[in-house]
């Protein structure tokens, strides 16, 4: 079986090249078939379930999770494997809401370079500033209705 610190390092490894296509590499032809794939995070879940199952889940884990308090989720993240576990579930979800900005931007010609860096290291404060960044755009390039249409001569 391998090490946490091993299954943790090969995670964060794992992720990179695909937060590189989105943020370098946004309209190569490449990136967006390889974001458009559900394929790294079919990995990373698989990844995330067998080190889920290899946690030792005792009738107080199990109870701690039922019911979580934050000195019983703190005590769980103490163990190595909980903890990359835990690692583990936050690239899977940033990745996919980084993918979701992406995808959302070449959509919509929105900027995401910002945010999709925000996302990588503060999955959250991305997730933001892209919802910021939209309506901004959409205020900043969306005309009045009354500015498309002719001006009556009455």
């Amino acid at each position: 079986m391998l090490s946490a610190e091993l299954i943790f390092n090969i995670a964060n490894l794992f992720v990179l090249p695909f937060w590189l296509l989105m943020i370098v590499l946004p309209n190569w032809q490449i990136s967006r078939q390889v974001m458009g794939s559900y394929i790294p995070f079919i990995l990373l879940a698989l990844l995330y379930v067998g080190l889920f199952f290899s946690i030792e889940i005792t009738p107080e884990t199990a109870a701690a999770l039922a019911n979580p308090k934050l000195t019983d989720i703190t005590q769980l993240f103490s163990d190595n494997r909980a903890a990359a576990t835990g690692w583990v579930h936050f690239l899977v979800m940033d990745l996919f809401v980084g993918r979701w900005i992406y995808q959302e931007g070449q959509a919509k010609n929105l900027i995401t370079t910002h945010s999709l860096i925000l996302c990588l290291f503060a999955g959250p404060f991305g997730l933001l500033s892209h919802i910021i960044t939209a309506f901004i755009q959409s205020q900043l390039l969306t005309k009045p209705a009354s500015a498309n249409q002719p001006e009556s001569l009455s």
